[in-house]
């Protein structure tokens, strides 16, 4: 799984959900998304991206979305 590939990708989507006028609902638009749309070991490495190096090349939305909807995230 290529990390950064992964990190332009959440980027490009926070991008687009960043143009949503209600913030809150575009953070968990964007959860939603990564949810339904990434493959388990996209999440995955996604999560530990943020749980181990703190998502320092996130956007603030992505990062925001990841840390408030981790639990919804997380892989079974």
């Amino acid at each position: 799984m290529n990390l950064q590939h992964l990190i332009k990708m959440a980027n490009q989507i926070g991008a687009f959900f960043s143009t949503m006028p209600d913030h809150e609902q575009a953070v968990k638009d964007l959860a939603t998304h990564l949810k339904r749309f990434w493959e388990p070991r996209m999440r995955r490495a996604l999560l530990e991206y943020v749980e181990n190096e703190g998502g320092p090349e996130l956007s603030d939305i992505v990062l925001e979305a990841v840390k408030a909807h981790h639990a919804d995230l997380q892989v079974a």
